[in-house]
């Protein structure tokens, strides 16, 4: 059974082979800067995740932040953020249209 009050992370393509599993839970940080911290302190700093971190780009509950510092992307409890490698459609301009909205959503099944 999921908390209501903890932030669902999914992890795709190389994130997901990195981080050993699909997905986890973090109790709810502010943002998603706080929510990064936890995942490499989770996983360690110098963890193969952490270097896979620094090249992906981020959905929070399936809309884009587009090129936010994820310090002003806040996350409600219950938030899900899925972590995107450029394999997956992560960290790329193309994925980002100018309302801000994801365009890779769909061709992961998160419409």
């Amino acid at each position: 059974m999921s908390d209501p009050e903890q932030v669902v992370v999914r992890y795709w393509a190389a994130a997901k082979a990195a981080a050993g599993l699909a997905e986890e839970r973090f109790d709810a940080p502010a943002d998603l800067e706080a929510l990064l911290d936890a995942v490499r302190a989770r996983h360690g700093a110098g963890s193969r995740l952490a270097d896979v971190l620094r090249r992906c780009s981020y959905l929070v509950d399936e809309v884009s932040p587009g090129r936010r510092s994820p310090a002003d992307v806040a996350l409600a409890p219950g938030a899900v953020v899925d972590v995107l490698p450029p394999f997956a459609g992560g960290s790329g301009a193309a994925d980002v249209d100018p309302a801000g909205t994801a365009s890779v959503a769909p061709r992961l099944g998160h419409a």
